[in-house]
């Protein structure tokens, strides 16, 4: 499936000038145990993008890979997510401090607002803290997940801070071009969670299986390209060394129009996850 060399991805610069990796490894549900293991093996593989939470538990291990790696840390691009439940100016301070302490890390790359929990009516009050948590050098870049453009603007006009990134659902079924191209026209990052679907249908389709073969190519393969050509970074996770390096062998290989409608004509609206709207995640 071609070999994966120490550079692993390449890195497009973001709108505050921080450049991220266009690959990168998702460690949800793994526990800090598995973290730790597949973190060590990822990074080994030439992945240089980790992608964590406090509400999946695992910071400890992720963190503990990330210092015991061979990988100087500002190599490594690793970003983690603020709960609901420490929405606001005070909470958002303490809620990075603590995922920094038990990342056993100074700063991190990247934090983001993990919902806006509108119920709660706080994330443009946490969104201030945020604003502060980079200007302290605690977070190098923020930004916010599962964001509405309408939720985007409130914070911006509030602000004037444009996040760098707004992390989503997004897989062939559920592409979000129109929440792409508003992000695009913005200077935000679209970063794509679930990038392979929520199940193994996906995998299955065969058109674009058709379009794997083509390249010679596993569907996982096909899929991750298709995310880098229409400018989303991917945060596919797996716990098996030899398909973390596959799912990380996709610069070598390019997808042409006709091979790019396929997987772009696979849309079906298909939400999975929760609606930024309405979900409570605490």
């Amino acid at each position: 499936m071609g070999a994966v060399t120490s550079a692993g991805a390449p890195r497009r610069t973001m709108a505050d000038g921080t450049a991220i990796p266009v690959l990168g490894l998702g460690t949800w549900p793994l526990d800090d145990d598995g973290a730790f293991e597949v973190v060590e093996d990822a990074l080994r593989a030439g992945y240089r993008l980790v992608d964590t939470a406090a509400n999946y538990g695992n910071e400890t291990g992720v963190g503990r890979a990330i210092r015991e790696s061979d990988v100087p840390r500002d190599e490594v691009f690793l970003t983690t997510k603020l709960p609901g439940r420490q929405h606001g100016r005070s909470e958002a301070l303490a809620g990075l401090d603590e995922s920094l302490a038990r990342l056993g890390l100074d700063y991190v790359d990247l934090y983001l607002i993990h919902w806006p929990v509108p119920t709660i009516g706080r994330y443009v009050e946490t969104w201030e803290a945020l604003v502060e948590l980079r200007s302290q050098g605690k977070a190098r870049s923020i930004g916010v997940s599962n964001f509405t453009p309408a939720q985007i603007d409130e914070v911006v006009e509030r602000t004037g801070v444009v996040p760098a990134v707004n992390q989503v659902e997004l897989h062939p079924e559920f592409s979000q071009a129109e929440l792409r191209a508003w992000h695009h026209e913005r200077g935000i990052v679209t970063e794509s969670y679930s990038p392979l679907g929520p199940d193994t249908d996906v995998l299955r389709h065969p058109g674009i299986a058709e379009v794997a073969a083509a390249h010679g190519r596993t569907p996982a393969q096909a899929i991750l390209r298709w995310h880098v050509q229409i400018g989303a970074v991917p945060i596919p996770k797996s716990a098996d060394p030899a398909r973390l390096r596959q799912n990380l062998a996709v610069f070598d290989f390019e997808l042409d129009d006709v091979q790019m409608a396929v997987l772009d004509g696979v849309n079906q609206e298909n939400r999975t996850g929760g609606d930024p709207e309405t979900n409570v995640e605490l």
